[in-house]
């Protein structure tokens, strides 16, 4: 006898989920998607009399659980590094990842230019992430690229930057942070860390360091 249609549909959606997580380069993210899949082939095992398929699935589910348990309790470390506006490792980073910051930033203007203030997020001193940006009047910091390498997109470098060392930029008399609108995913981020749209240009996001961070 044929097996119901939704055990096929079980499976199906199980390979999907392992295919997708194969295909993130975020460690988190994959292993969280991964351990879906196994999930549910696990149950695909159970529906189809399986005990091999269902016990390997759910052992693997079991390393996925354990060994995102260990990186949500890792301990990391961060540190900002401000570099000057024609460091050479500024420039070939810059390149490096020009493709990337193009899809995500893509009125990002690649020319030198000498007020830039370029800050690099050090993340377990691996330099993870780059806040590029312009000092605007007194009290206003114009951010014009806002970059993580794919491996740390998780948002912690963008809560240590903007929350916990906001002081970097209060220190400095800034108040206001403002960045032009990326694609989609982009706007998203920066929405998710508490930049809001500017009432005043339709083009760009503004962050209020006066406000409470969010937790």
């Amino acid at each position: 006898m044929d097996a119901p249609f939704y055990y096929e549909l079980v499976g199906y959606i199980a390979s999907v989920l392992i295919a997708v997580s194969l295909m993130m380069s975020n460690l988190i993210k994959l292993r969280t998607i991964n351990m879906l899949g196994a999930a549910a082939f696990a149950v695909y095992g159970i529906l189809i009399g399986s005990i091999p398929v269902s016990a390997m699935n759910s052992f693997i589910v079991l390393i996925n659980v354990y060994y995102l348990f260990i990186m949500y309790r890792a301990k990391e470390f961060f540190r900002l590094l401000q570099v000057p506006p024609d460091s050479p490792y500024l420039h070939h980073f810059l390149e490096f990842y020009a493709k990337q910051i193009r899809r995500f930033q893509p009125a990002f203007d690649f020319k030198k230019d000498d007020h830039w203030m370029p800050v690099f997020i050090l993340r377990n001193m691996i330099p993870a992430g780059l806040i590029l940006g312009t000092r605007v009047g007194e009290n206003h910091f114009r951010v014009e690229l806002d970059f993580a390498i794919p491996k740390y997109r998780d948002f912690k470098i963008a809560h240590f930057l903007f929350c916990k060392k906001k002081d970097f930029f209060l220190d400095k008399g800034i108040r206001w942070i403002d960045s032009l609108k990326g694609n989609e995913t982009h706007n998203a981020y920066l929405e998710h860390i508490g930049f809001q749209p500017d009432p005043d240009r339709s083009d760009y996001y503004v962050l209020d360091l006066h406000e409470p961070c969010e937790p």
